[in-house]
This record gives C-alpha cells, structure tokens and sequence, in this order.
C-alpha cells in the first residue's frame, strides 16, 4: 500500500503557487519499529535501517526527470493519474542490509532539504513484511507507483 503523507499534499499544492520542488528526491527504508502515515512529516519521525554494506544513509538518490520517474500515465476509467519510480536497488556487499537492527519494512520519498533527520516524507509504501538481504543479494523496488486521484 502506497499513501500520501499530508506534508507531501501541501509541498506538491505549493508548486502552484509557485514555490520550487527541491533539487533531489530520495527514497529511504525504515524499519516496522514504526509506521508511517499521512501525520508522518520528517524522516526523524520513523527509524532509518543502518547504513552500511551497500545502504547509505539518508537513501537512494533520484533526480527530477524522466529516467528517475520513468511512467507516467493517465486512467480516464479509474480517474486517476500516476508517476512510477524507476526501480531502485541496493546490493548488499561485505555483508547484509541492513547492516544491524531492525529489517527494512517501508520505503518514503523525501525531499534532499536540510539534514537526512529534517528530510520531509511526501509519499510512503509498504513493503508488505520486514526485508533484509545477504551479501550478494539485493532489495529491489519495482516500479513505486505514485497515484493522484479524487476521494
């Protein structure tokens, strides 16, 4: 499940006032010690997995454009409209990722403002149950998808 934290809604309304969408975005992984939800505001408000072995802290960077955000699409029969992430891999190397404490469960775009601790989460999804790799192995995201649609 994939939901919009009421901080992302306001950031992405504000671009129509005119106010500029950060440099970067960034996708972190935290773990299940809690989740996140449409409150959740900055990445200090949940716990990142530890950096390390092929994780870094603060996330896996993703430019504006259209190889980072590679689909976009338009369903006039779900009216909805959706922006899919390129996948995004981390290969765990000289041991496992996490790399200690608690296994990676939920994903968050966040802006590249500020500290990685100030970084302010506007989309979340769940990765259905807690995830860690090997060395060698990979966690791999495919295809984050991204959906606008009216309640």
């Amino acid at each position: 499940m994939a939901g919009w934290t009421n901080k992302g809604k306001m950031r992405l309304l504000e671009t129509l006032r005119g106010v500029s969408l950060p440099t970067n975005f960034y996708v972190m992984l935290f773990t299940s010690a809690s989740a996140p939800d449409a409150d959740s505001n900055v990445a200090s408000d949940l716990t990142e997995v530890a950096g390390g072995n092929g994780y870094v802290t603060g996330g896996y960077s993703l430019t504006k454009n259209a190889t980072d955000f590679d689909t976009i699409s338009e369903d006039d029969s779900g009216n909805f409209g959706s922006l899919k992430l390129k996948d995004v891999v981390w290969t765990a190397s000289g041991g496992s990722i996490p790399a200690s404490g608690g296994d990676a469960r939920y994903a968050c775009l966040v802006n590249s403002d500020g500290t990685v601790a100030d970084r302010e989460i506007w989309i979340y999804w769940d990765l259905t149950s807690d995830r860690s790799v090997s060395s060698g192995q990979a966690i791999t995201l495919d295809d984050c998808e991204i959906k606008i649609s009216e309640s």
